[in-house]
């Protein structure tokens, strides 16, 4: 139904297959990505843009700490892994609009952040209301350009109605803090995929490893993360996946805002859908996130895929061949 929805200017009234219902097309598809887009256009390239650094955050950062916390965990000599374990755990399983509220307090403008900051004689930025983009911000720091004047081979041109210069703001100020969030709510779920898999790992492989000679890092490299290859697979689809649809801590936190600096598809879809009862572009908001995202974990599982398997593969099939021209020579 939402396919259809897609391609009709529904208003979310009545039923889509009603008869009145006008059938657009692919014009709801153009308004996204085509010229006559417009503000729609706009506004939907720059939640794609939001969306592109906070996966390029989120997901290499979520899974290192994951990795990181579970080779604590999985250290034989520890003591209460069990309060660790769950200490560590705890924050996936709280709901994500109250660490958001929490979040809220933690960032306000007279908050606890800005508090240790100033105690360090650091004047913190008001977080939830800063549209600067970080990449700007380091740039200007370090003399490469001027953010409140910016070069204009990066302002004036651009590509899908946003400049060269936004597409390579990075993220918002106010998106760092929600790019925290999660990659503190969301560790712990990762944690216990790779302790899971960790305490899979046969001891005598390691030992086998470090007889040989191999360091600490020899035998990570070489034992551990070869060992944690499916389930760093699973840990970054998941999480490819999840941050492409985030939503709840920006319909909490941001509402897309300041600035449209934390605007994401996702919300951007809800937004069209339930506030401007434009049923239409919102499905065709949906279903190109959902393109995005298959294209994305289909790549990546092209990047993960095992090599030696498909070698294997394709040497029976090879073998198999021969046999059968062989068999079909000596019959003939």
């Amino acid at each position: 139904m939402a396919l259809w929805v897609s391609f009709t200017d529904w208003n979310g009234r009545g039923s889509p297959f009603a008869s009145g219902i006008g059938f657009v097309g692919a014009d709801n598809y153009r308004e996204l990505v085509g010229e006559q887009g417009g503000l729609t256009r706009s506004d939907f390239m720059t939640s794609l843009r939001n969306n592109f650094f906070y996966v390029l955050l989120v997901v290499p950062l979520q899974t290192a700490f994951a990795l990181f916390l579970a080779l604590v965990l999985n250290q034989r000599m520890l003591r209460a892994v069990g309060f660790f374990r769950t200490a560590f755990y705890f924050p996936s399983v709280v709901s994500s609009v109250a660490i958001s509220l929490v979040f809220l307090f933690l960032f306000s403008g007279g908050g606890v952040v800005n508090s240790m900051l100033d105690a360090i004689g650091v004047d913190g930025p008001t977080w939830f209301n800063d549209s600067r983009g970080l990449l700007h911000l380091v740039g200007d720091g370090l003399g490469l350009w001027n953010a409140s004047d910016p070069p204009g081979a990066l302002a004036d041109n651009g590509v899908l109605g946003l400049s060269w210069w936004a597409w390579l703001s990075g993220p918002s100020v106010a998106l760092s803090v929600i790019i925290m969030l999660v990659i503190w709510t969301t560790a712990g779920t990762f944690m216990l995929m790779f302790l899971a898999a960790l305490q899979d790992l046969p001891l005598e492989v390691e030992e086998a490893a470090r007889i040989d000679g191999a360091g600490r890092w020899g035998v990570f490299r070489n034992v551990t993360l070869p060992h944690l290859k499916p389930t760093m697979l699973l840990v970054t689809t998941l999480g490819l996946i999840g941050t492409w649809q985030v939503f709840d801590q920006v319909y909490v936190m941001t509402q897309g805002g300041p600035g449209k600096s934390t605007l994401t598809p996702a919300y951007l879809s809800y937004a069209y859908a339930f506030e401007n009862q434009k049923w239409g572009i919102a499905a065709a908001m949906a279903f190109v996130l959902f393109l995005i995202i298959f294209a994305m974990t289909s790549f990546q599982r092209f990047l993960f895929r095992d090599k030696d398997a498909i070698a294997t593969k394709r040497a029976a099939k090879r073998t198999k061949r021969d046999r059968a021209r062989v068999t079909a020579g000596g019959a003939a």
